[in-house]
């Protein structure tokens, strides 16, 4: 039994197929099956249940790989430590944003990170909040950059920067000409919000809550475009987060108002595990994060 072997297994029960788990793991499907079927042989019990198309692990082949799991990624730090010990500014970052930042941010801060940091492997993961905190809880991302505040025991945070939200609404609404606009106008309006799990919604539904806004029934967005779709043909209004406002083309079809200090906004933050062998990586990487242009993004 070897590290490579368990890493078959964990991506068996990752893919639910031979021909994906080998795809993942760069081997073919051939070889990934007799290596399986050799490991069986080594424990001397069922891993894989072969019906068919469909292949899944045995009960006691999930506990293995639960297991093989925190082995693999135990190696993976042994590795990482010997990386960051050659070079603390070398070796790789995985990186994880939520996706209503990740599109609008990376453009203007990834250059900067590359040219002061040519030697980093960033890898970058767009997931919803709960995911990302998963998965940085499981080890499987290095540092997230998320909507704050957070609290979780362990984790180091480092504040970035503050981003103000826009009131978006059709262009032919009443509102569509003003300068500024203060949140209680909300209360008069049906106010589109995305789907749960997204952190964009849960700070939209604060704002509601203190202005006495009503989340519009029967409609969840998946993505800020679908938003904007729907503010554009008339079905609501809707907050949006100035950088995805304020960007080449900019929220087509809709007209977006200021509004009046202090505005709601959002407050993003780098986080990591405290322990992590790259901690001290996180201040320079968190500079680097801020360099959004005015106004963009306000300093922390």
């Amino acid at each position: 039994m070897n590290l490579r072997d368990l890493e078959y297994l964990v991506a068996l029960g990752d893919h639910g197929s031979f021909g994906r788990a080998a795809e993942a793991c760069g081997v073919s499907q051939p070889t990934l099956s007799t290596q399986v079927k050799k490991l069986e042989a080594a424990l001397g019990c069922a891993l894989v249940e072969r019906a068919g198309r469909t292949t899944r692990l045995t009960p006691a082949g999930e506990q293995i790989a639960g297991r093989a799991r925190r082995m693999l990624g135990h190696g993976d730090a042994i590795r990482r430590i010997a990386e960051q010990a050659r070079d603390p500014r070398a070796g790789s970052l995985r990186l994880g944003i939520f996706p209503t930042l990740a599109p609008y941010l990376l453009p203007h801060v990834v250059p900067g990170i590359r040219e002061a940091l040519p030697e980093l492997n960033l890898l970058l993961v767009e997931e919803r909040t709960p995911d990302l905190m998963r998965q940085l809880r499981e080890g499987t991302l290095d540092a997230v950059v998320l909507a704050g505040p957070l609290t979780d025991p362990g984790l180091a945070v480092e504040p970035l920067f503050r981003e103000d939200f826009l009131l978006a609404v059709p262009l032919d609404h009443p509102l569509a000409g003003q300068e500024t606009v203060d949140p209680s106008v909300l209360g008069d309006e049906s106010v589109l919000l995305l789907e749960d799990g997204h952190c964009l919604r849960d700070q939209a539904l604060d704002v509601c809550r203190s202005s006495g806004a009503v989340e519009m029934d029967g409609f969840r967005a998946t993505s800020l475009e679908t938003l904007r779709h729907m503010v554009a043909s008339g079905v609501g209004v809707t907050l949006m987060p100035r950088m995805a406002v304020d960007r080449p083309g900019g929220p087509g079809g809709v007209a977006t108002v200021e509004f009046t200090a202090p505005a709601p906004h959002r407050d993003i933050v780098l986080a990591w595990h405290a322990s992590s062998v790259q901690a001290d990586l996180m201040p320079e990487l968190a500079e680097l994060l801020r360099s959004v242009p005015a106004p963009l993004a306000t300093p922390a």
